[in-house]
């Protein structure tokens, strides 16, 4: 998999003005990107996913062309084939974990082609261990278990790459450990690529083949380990 982005974007809010200004390249199929809140991460992560528009610049995953602001490219978010874990894991409250998961299969945002398949659902269930709770709602949910469910709904389309938006940020410090474990096996398993922004040093250590550091709305430097 390769991961190619070079792109500037002015953003305003008041008189305050950021630049992002991100650029790098990656083979790796786990890249993380880490730096301090405010470095810029969220919009170069919503860039990727078609949630924001730079202002110019390329976006490619695996030879595909996602944006291109010289070429007039610009796929919307359904045709780009990747998942975005939100940081709140953003599961619909009114529909239980089944249905949160076969909502990842309809005709809609996520996948236009797909259509919903119980098989499918029944599948990734099964793959979160999550037949016990498949009536239940989000609240009802433990963390682990709501995040369980928003990983099910995003790669159950079966999308080209994972972007998750500080995963781990929303669990308290005991279950992140495991929730980490969970991950990088379900990553492995699946050989699906994933970029991961994070404030973290442990998510760094723990997913990051090919670690960069961001600061003030730019990639400073590949970061050889983490501290």
């Amino acid at each position: 998999m390769q991961f190619k982005l070079d792109i500037g974007k002015t953003l305003r809010s008041g008189e305050r003005v950021f630049q992002l200004r991100a650029r790098f390249e990656s083979a790796s199929h786990r890249v993380v990107v880490f730096g301090a809140s405010g470095a810029g991460k969220s919009q170069m992560m919503k860039a990727v996913a078609g949630l924001m528009t730079p202002d110019q610049g390329r976006i490619e995953l695996a030879g595909r062309v996602l944006f291109d602001s010289g070429a007039g490219i610009d796929l919307p978010p359904q045709q780009r084939q990747v998942a975005y874990l939100f940081q709140d894991y953003a599961l619909f409250p009114h529909l239980n974990v089944r249905q949160n998961i076969g909502f990842g299969l309809q005709r809609g945002w996520f996948n236009p082609a797909a259509r919903v398949d119980g098989e499918q659902i029944r599948y990734w269930m099964e793959a979160f261990e999550l037949d016990h709770v498949a009536h239940q709602y989000p609240h009802q949910l433990s963390g682990g278990q709501r995040q369980r469910v928003a990983l099910a709904r995003a790669l159950a389309p079966q999308p080209a790459a994972l972007l998750l938006d500080e995963p781990f940020a929303a669990l308290d410090a005991g279950l992140r450990g495991r929730m980490r474990a969970e991950l990088d096996a379900l990553q492995r398993r699946l050989d699906i690529p994933m970029l991961m922004i994070t404030h973290d040093p442990e998510d760094a250590r723990a997913f990051g083949d090919h670690v960069l550091r961001m600061e003030n709305g730019s990639i400073a430097r590949i970061e050889e380990s983490v501290a």
